[in-house]
């Protein structure tokens, strides 16, 4: 059973100013979804689930999953604000759903082997998607095996245009996670990298440091976690209308109670995505630079 691809694709994309998931950037048209779908065909994924919205199905489909129709299975989950639980309520002044660990919790139905997450918006490379498959591929329990995650380079994931947010990776003399500490305001200036504190002073970052780009390897033990833990933080912090259900609060909270372990897989390999609008020249020049080193052809649909 070769493991499946779970791709979360229901943002809303408010800093960007737009639904980022289908604006195209390739030579062809191609959107940097197109290169994740293109790169999971030919690391070998069994499948595509795919986690929308049903206002943007319509335009999903025309912009990405018909031109993939026939080179992998694809499926459909959906993810709603009122996808929750019975017996729990949607907060007054709710307007979006619960967050990624919402997402994924929304594919559970369609999964039944190991599977790898990411998202539509971030371009990951093959090379990465390829440890993510060989590791999960390796799994002999579809059920039970250690999780994985993705570990960039900080110098190869920030943006020219703003400040980001990433998962700092603490981990073990094994390679296996200790705790993820999300970092806000990280930017670049110069050859330096900084984060914005408190204080008003930047403290400088090491560009080496690896973080999460949420490139994710997991069992579906991981759906049944989610289940648990979601229902719980609708009970603790369901009625705050801006509380988010992260996967990696679930993630944290397995490997710190020892229940799962992840294997963190390091990577050299350059990250973009993007974050806001101003990203959209450096998108383009970075896969014009890849399809003329042979990396991609033209049009990814020949």
């Amino acid at each position: 059973m070769r493991p499946s691809l779970l791709i979360m694709a229901a943002g809303i994309g408010s800093r960007y100013g737009g639904i980022k998931q289908i604006d195209g950037f390739g030579p062809s048209g191609e959107k940097i979804i197109d290169y994740t779908i293109f790169d999971a065909v030919q690391a070998g994924f069994g499948k595509i689930v795919f986690v929308i919205r049903h206002d943007i199905e319509a335009d999903f489909h025309e912009a990405v999953t018909d031109r993939w129709e026939g080179r992998i299975p694809m499926e459909f989950a959906f993810q709603e604000l009122d996808s929750v639980p019975e017996g729990f309520t949607i907060p007054a002044g709710r307007k979006k759903p619960w967050g990624t660990g919402h997402a994924i919790l929304t594919a559970a139905p369609l999964i039944r082997e190991p599977f790898s997450v990411v998202n539509a918006d971030d371009f990951y490379g093959r090379s990465s998607l390829n440890k993510v498959f060989s590791h999960l591929s390796d799994i002999p329990d579809p059920g039970h095996g250690e999780y994985c995650l993705i570990g960039y380079l900080l110098q190869n994931t920030l943006s020219e245009h703003g400040s980001v947010a990433r998962g700092i990776c603490r981990q073990n003399s094994d390679g296996y996670l200790q705790s993820l500490v999300e970092t806000l305001g990280i930017y670049r200036e110069g050859n330096l990298i900084l984060q914005k504190v408190a204080d008003g002073r930047p403290r400088p970052m090491d560009g080496n440091t690896m973080v999460s780009m949420n490139l994710w390897g997991f069992t579906t033990s991981y759906f049944r976690h989610l289940q648990t833990d979601f229902r719980e933080f609708l009970r603790l912090r369901g009625q705050d209308p801006g509380e988010e259900f992260y996967l990696t609060l679930i993630v944290d909270r397995l490997i710190r109670t020892g229940l799962e372990k992840v294997k963190v897989l390091s990577t050299d390999q350059q990250w973009f995505g993007v974050t806001y609008r101003g990203d959209r020249p450096m998108v383009e020049r970075s896969i014009r630079e890849l399809v003329a080193n042979g990396a991609y052809p033209e049009n990814l649909w020949k």
